[in-house]
């Protein structure tokens, strides 16, 4: 049928802030859908509260409004803006709950909005755990044995009946937050209380446990004819048990029979049929009994889901692009394949490759988290790898990883420990199975220990055996240039096989003795490369039009004369000499053309903004007419989207895999500054080979990034920098930090997310540092600073084409220095410091562009004490505020770098004037503290934010309250407010009191901080701390009888005597700030908020210019 034309405007809610269970794939979604709304024909108007995304860009969408994701905001521009329809299932869960929340509240209704690519009544048949239970029965599908539970009382008659172990899964919530599996009655009643409290509906499903079990998901699409399609089959390298988020995972499925496979595509059909999705794309999980054969339902996704994104780049079939033109009234018959161009979406995904998942992790980040792995999801990031056989895919993905891996590395670990690794599933389960078969422990004895099945570790127990032979070839190598020509093809061979196997250069050059040049320079010598396939969707039954390629080794086939390719002919009985032939796929072009490096996984300290960067470099080149060559291996981003770059190539950020595509590819040059620290690393590894970096020189980035170099820059500049020295052993640390004078702030140099920076307060604490962090950067120097307490902290984003210098953004952070910026709030423009203190920032921030011949995107980090301006660090890349200044100026920064960096002036783009805003924009950060239980939620100079929002009004507090709802941190009008400073704070925290006062507000304070505040005639109710007796301040969090928490700390055991104040403050959800500077701004924003109503505007109004 035709689309629709009784509907103009369609609404799309995002996903908001990246966080544990909710990640960039929404932003891939959702960008997705609006691309194809727009293309249709319709208006689309967007709401998100991340600026980091490509989604909120103003060109995505036709009015995009980055404000709070509530139902109150969300009305006020369905007020203003009068969408026809509302299209929830491309935000993930916070979509889905916002849909049914509009619509419980009447205001779908009020103004006639109708919801499509998911009705209600299927929503709350897939969400309601009852009713989903109650749809599966009536089709004959079974289910686990369970209970949906409102009380703690009902919990406990429920697990009487189940019996233990249990899995809880709370209703409505995201990535199995609240859940878990439990083995006795105190797990059952703490987890059954948490997770009754995180569902917005407060019910939590009790569920028979089928731990052990084998997991699987297809991913399902129908229409409004009826017509469904499987696009894709994946099955968790793990059982049940892991959340599937967190799960190695490989698709298409690798051990189902065919019988059990068909059975579970005609369950899936059914169940969609029965939920009632009509319109869209929906994720339905399974669990196989590997003993009987049982087959139950988990759960059924009425969305695009997290794994949606990595099943359309499995296959190439686009799920949100299609599941958007289903909303509004096509067919799957009626849309083409963009890739194949004459089949229709209607054809079933075929693929002849197999695709592996594994998950990233950040617990180092987190060192009181507990690691062990279950029902609630923990990772922060994923890679994805395509290889012919799961052996070539799985090691190509763990050294996608960057977790410092090549391959299956031995461990040093006794059999003891060992054991319990593979008993308690965790990050390393991969290495930890390797190292036992290596031990000798068979396949079945690991099987009966892990539950993963035994197909998977046998392919492992090959990779193991393998390396074996890698091993013995030892002398060969190391006497190559020996070789008696007899050996060469046998040598050959077993190289060809280890390739084909997925082992990196690396890892062959580890087993061997070798380095990894070495290996390269002799893998080329024997004519040993990797060819690229295309990603078609269609197995190669139909020719593919879009250049989307993996790499793989395969056995040469030979091309001769006659006999075959024997080299035997009538007229030359003797063989010739055989000619290896391997058919790639990648078909180079001879277009300009340049190669920007992606940023890999996201993790802690390098997420999402650097894939903005990334895809707004490939938009701007474009532009200039490259053909743009995206390398990446991250599968929930829009970077590896088949229709963003000319070509893709879904590879490891390796040097071994760069260069193999550089060999084919042959650019005019590779981009490496908007990708972060990965292809960062690359640069100096690539120059060295010959390859043309373009924009700023390696070296003028080395000049940067080596604290040394640095400061000696800084020196010839005559700019200020902290009191500091570098060290390379503890030794030399304890006499710098003595020279100095404690606290000290201590860093390496080249590393990511503020990773292994501490501010250290004594001797024993340095030395203690040292012995631990060095291992973050060894071969660099460590940087011993002067901590500069109460300083404020500044970024500022540049630009630079080596002559003209353009500031995008000065940002002034709300906490104070010592606080990592990518966890600090910041508000653009400045909304405390003196406008000559911001001058002088630019003028120091060009100088430093011209002398370090900055050819592109710099950022600058700054402190300002009293008149005094230090300089902190410079980072002659993207830096992750590039989204939130143009965002928040309407200066598209890395688009205008990304031409800078191909020869084009400032003055030619048009760039010459610093743009000056009216209104104001505040960023804050996102945490997952609530994911890690005994994770103190006090911040400091270590990264631990996974995602941010943007607020955006016409004055700071506004926008600041804004920033704060978007986050989850809701700020109050009225109540009680319970402080508890450090000494350091007191005087600070004095006008805090004074004004709460003024404006209604109860303060509570603990002892110390209210006797110093009496002595300054301002009086309190006094509460006793944690150790003082009862009623204690956590006792008042727990009464509810808190609106919210002021609580800062110094050293570290008054860190650990209040860490239950902000333990009970999470889990209750009591807003909360742990800095004096957070106190004042939610003082100037609560001021705002009691004299106005939160209003709306989108940012094409809050651009437009005159």
């Amino acid at each position: 049928m035709p689309k629709r034309n009784d509907i103009k405007k369609i609404l799309l809610i995002g996903s908001g802030p990246i966080v544990i269970g909710q990640a960039c794939e929404f932003d891939y979604s959702g960008t997705q859908a609006c691309k194809a709304l727009r293309e249709e024909g319709y208006k689309v108007v967007l709401v998100n509260s991340n600026p980091a995304t490509i989604m909120t860009d103003p060109e995505i969408a036709d009015a995009t409004y980055i404000e709070p994701l509530t139902a109150e905001i969300i009305e006020l521009i369905i007020k203003k803006e009068r969408p026809d329809a509302l299209l929830p299932t491309m935000g993930g869960q916070t979509a889905l709950n916002l849909a049914v929340e509009l619509a419980e509240k009447g205001v779908l209704e009020k103004y006639s909005i109708e919801l499509i690519g998911a009705k209600l009544p299927a929503i709350k048949k897939a969400e309601d755990r009852e009713l989903f239970k109650e749809a599966m029965e009536k089709i004959g599908l079974e289910v686990p044995k369970s209970s949906n539970v409102g009380s703690v009382k009902d919990g406990l008659d429920a697990v009487e009946h189940i019996g233990f172990p249990v899995i809880l899964r709370p209703s409505f919530t995201l990535g199995g937050t609240g859940g878990g599996i439990a083995y006795n009655m105190e797990e059952y009643t703490e987890l059954l209380d948490k997770g009754l409290k995180l569902s917005p509906v407060h019910q939590v499903l009790v569920e028979e446990s089928a731990i052990g079990w084998k997991e699987y998901e297809l991913e399902v699409m129908r229409d409004t004819k009826d017509n469904v399609v499987i696009i894709c089959s994946i099955e968790n390298f793990d059982p049940m048990g892991i959340h599937t988020g967190d799960s190695i995972t490989v698709a298409p499925a690798q051990t189902l029979t065919d019988k059990e496979y068909q059975r579970m595509r005609d369950a899936a059909i059914a169940i969609i049929r029965e939920i009632g999705v009509d319109t869209g794309g929906s994720n339905i999980q399974f669990a196989l009994n590997p003993v009987d054969g049982r087959m139950v339902v988990i759960e059924m996704n009425p969305r695009v889901s997290r794994s949606s994104a990595l099943a359309s780049k499995a296959t190439g079939f686009p799920i949100a692009k299609i599941a958007a033109k289903l909303a509004v009234g096509l067919t799957l018959d009626e849309i083409p394949n963009d890739i194949t161009k004459e089949t229709p979406a209607s054809f079933e995904p075929a693929i002849d490759y197999v695709v592996t998942k594994i998950p990233r992790f950040a617990f180092e980040k987190f060192s009181q988290a507990d690691t062990t792995l279950t029902t609630q999801m923990k990772s922060v990031g994923e890679v994805m790898s395509i290889g012919r056989t799961f052996k070539e895919s799985l090691q190509k993905a763990m050294r996608s990883l960057e977790i410092g891996s090549h391959g299956f590395e031995e461990l040093n670990i006794s059999p003891a420990e060992l054991k319990a690794k593979l008993q308690i599933p965790n990050a390393e389960r991969l290495w930890y199975v390797a190292q036992a078969l290596r031990n000798g422990m068979s396949v079945e004895d690991i099987y009966k220990i892990t539950w993963i099945d035994p197909w998977f570790l046998n392919n492992i127990k090959q990779i193991i055996d393998f390396e074996k032979k890698i091993q013995d070839s030892r002398f060969k190598i190391q006497e190559k240039n020996n070789f008696r020509t007899s050996e060469l093809p046998s040598f050959r061979a077993l190289l060809q096989s280890a390739k084909e196997y997925g082992f990196s250069d690396r890892r062959i050059a580890e087993l061997t003795g070798q380095t990894e040049t070495e290996i390269r320079r002799l893998r080329n010598e024997l004519g040993l490369r990797p060819v690229y396939k295309m990603v078609d969707t269609c197995a190669a039954e139909f020719a593919a039009y879009t250049p989307y390629m993996y790499s793989t080794y395969e056995e040469p086939f030979y091309k001769g004369i006659g006999d075959w390719g024997l080299g035997i002919s009538k007229t030359n009985p003797q063989p010739l000499t055989p000619n290896p032939y391997t058919e790639s796929e990648a078909n180079p072009t001879n277009r300009k053309k340049v190669i920007i490096l992606g940023s890999g996984p996201n993790r802690i300290g390098q997420g999402i903004e650097f894939d903005y960067c990334c895809v707004h470099a490939v938009f701007a080149l474009k532009e200039l007419g490259y053909e743009t060559i995206m390398v990446n291996c991250n599968p929930e981003t829009v970077s590896t989207d088949y229709d963003t770059a000319d070509r893709l190539y879904f590879e490891p950020l390796t040097i071994e895999d760069v260069l193999n595509i550089i060999e084919v590819e042959k650019p005019e040059g590779v981009v490496v500054q908007f990708g972060g620290q990965t292809p960062l690393k690359l640069a100096v590894p690539l120059e060295k080979e010959g390859v043309k970096i373009l924009g700023t020189s390696p070296d003028s980035i080395d000049r940067a990034e080596d604290r040394k170099r640095f400061k000696e820059l800084l020196h010839k500049l005559n700019l200020k920098q902290a009191d500091s020295d570098t060290a390379m052993s503890p030794e030399e640390a304890a006499a710098v930090a003595k020279k100095i004078g404690y606290p000290v702030m201590v860093r390496p140099s080249y590393v990511l997310g503020g990773r292994a920076m501490e501010i250290v307060y004594d001797e024993s604490s340095l030395l203690d540092y040292m012995k631990r962090a060095v291992k973050a950067s060894p071969e660099h120097p460590v940087l011993i600073d002067k901590y500069l307490d109460g300083a404020v902290e500044v970024d500022v984003d540049a630009i630079s084409d080596g002559v003209d210098v353009m500031v995008g953004g000065v940002m002034e952070h709300i906490e104070e220095a010592g606080i990592h910026s990518g966890d600090s709030a910041c508000s653009l423009p400045p909304y405390s410091l003196k406008k000559s203190i911001v001058d002088e920032i630019k003028e120091q921030t060009k100088a430093l562009a011209r002398d370090l011949n900055v050819i592109g995107l710099m950022n600058i980090q700054f402190a300002v004490k009293g008149d005094d301006i230090y300089i902190i660090e410079v980072n002659p890349r993207a830096s992750r505020t590039i989204p939130y200044v143009s965002k928040a100026t309407g200066v598209p920064l890395a688009k205008l770098a990304a031409k800078v960096m191909l020869g084009k002036t400032l003055k030619e783009l048009g760039f010459t004037k610093e743009r000056e805003i009216k209104h104001v924009a505040v960023k804050e950060a996102v945490f997952p503290f609530d994911r890690f239980s005994g994770v103190d939620i006090i911040l400091g100079p270590e990264m631990k934010s996974t995602g941010e929002v943007m607020g955006i009004d016409e004055d700071f507090g506004m926008a600041y309250a804004k920033a704060q709802l978007s986050s989850s941190n809701r700020i109050p009008t009225s109540g009680k407010i319970v402080i508890s400073v450090r000494d350091e704070d007191k005087a600070g925290i004095c006008d805090v009191v004074r004004q709460l006062h003024n404006m209604g507000f109860d303060v509570i304070a603990t002892r110390g901080t209210a006797e110093h505040l009496k002595n300054k005639g301002i009086e309190v109710e006094v509460i006793n701390k944690v150790n003082e007796g009862r009623p204690h301040i956590v006792d008042l969090i727990k009464n509810r009888e808190v609106n919210f928490v002021i609580n800062t700390v110094s050293d570290a055991q008054a860190q650990r005597d209040s860490f239950s104040i902000r333990s009970s403050a999470l889990q209750y959800k009591v807003p909360y700030t742990t800095t004096v500077s957070g106190a004042k701004a939610v003082v100037n924003a609560i001021e705002m908020l009691l004299k106005k109503d939160m209003g709306i505007k989108s940012i094409q109004e809050y651009h437009k210019k005159g």
